[in-house]
């Protein structure tokens, strides 16, 4: 007799499906029909990710609007100036040069012992940073490299590869 192919699982959400098997060797069917009736169903399953995704969305959403908030109350403070670009642009680039200017003034100032007198004038230059989206491509450099980006940033002498820019 051979060993079936078909099997009745009652999963641990009480439904019960048939499965077919087939596919698996016969000598380890029983022990995954055993794991199946161990699992929910899957439309169980997936009604119970669809829960996690929307839960995960709605923390993320307060996320970002908590640390939105936090930047610009920090911009704020610190003077600095509206960035220009796209609405979703502007809200990204906001975080973004909060993130930086804080880490980077961790760094050199309070690491590095940089004098306040230099770090002003490091945050003067940033001031006259007003796109968007230098900022956003500056999110993933070096908190001590922020000088020197602000450097290329405003010389306005040096020539570009795109002559059109």
């Amino acid at each position: 007799m051979a060993v079936k192919k078909v099997w009745q699982i009652t999963h641990s959400c009480g439904h019960e499906t048939e499965r077919d098997l087939g596919d698996r060797p016969a000598d380890r069917r029983a022990s995954f029909a055993q794991w199946l009736a161990k699992q929910e169903c899957t439309d169980c399953w997936r009604a119970a990710k669809a829960g996690d995704e929307a839960e995960k969305a709605a923390w993320l959403a307060a996320k970002r609007t908590a640390e939105h908030a936090e930047s610009e109350a920090w911009s704020e403070q610190f003077r600095m100036p509206p960035l220009e670009g796209t609405e979703k642009g502007i809200a990204w680039g906001v975080r973004c040069r909060h993130q930086i200017l804080a880490a980077a003034y961790t760094a050199l100032v309070l690491d590095s012992g940089t004098p306040e007198s230099e770090w002003e004038r490091i945050e003067d230059q940033a001031r006259t940073i007003t796109r968007a989206g230098w900022w956003i491509d500056q999110r993933a450099s070096e908190p001590g490299d922020l000088a020197e980006l602000l450097e290329a940033a405003v010389d306005t002498d040096r020539p570009t590869e795109n002559p059109f820019v």
